[in-house]
């Protein structure tokens, strides 16, 4: 597939407190089209929130496609480019010292949705000025300020 044929997809996830109030934020880019997806919970962790980030742009898909998936989260990418999440998910949702992998419910629905495309994840150092980076933390923190009491 030539590169006018990839989906370029920028998540990121935010929480004011950790648990607390989150939010996550995506924006999906092809050819020139620009589409952004948001979304919170009222307690919720960073973590879940950078997931369901991810979760939500390639839900947005509506066939397979090739991906390049950039996210500021060293959890996202490193548990998809190191292979862990699906270490977890090999050994019962167990980490390699025992104790048992968070948010399992989330990294099973994530590694599902990865079989169906051809991604490439990527990590990027957050708040550095990248601008779709900077767009999908504004999303986030909006969301996570939505459920702030």
């Amino acid at each position: 597939m030539e590169a006018e044929k990839t989906v370029y997809i920028y998540s990121d996830g935010a929480c004011k407190g950790n648990p607390g109030p989150g939010g996550y934020g995506t924006i999906l880019v092809y050819k020139n089209v620009e589409k952004e997806l948001s979304g919170g919970e009222a307690h919720t962790t960073n973590n879940r929130m950078e997931l369901m980030g991810a979760i939500a742009g390639l839900r947005a898909l509506q066939r397979p496609c090739r991906v390049v998936l950039t996210s500021d989260s060293k959890y996202l990418t490193d548990a998809i480019n190191k292979g862990w999440a699906k270490s977890w998910r090999a050994k019962g949702w167990k980490k390699g010292d025992g104790k048992p992998a968070l948010n399992p419910d989330l990294w099973e629905e994530l590694l599902g949705l990865l079989e169906k495309h051809q991604v490439q994840v990527v990590w990027i150092k957050g708040h550095a000025g990248h601008p779709y980076n900077e767009r999908c933390d504004r999303l986030a923190v909006a969301q996570a300020e939505k459920y702030k009491n």
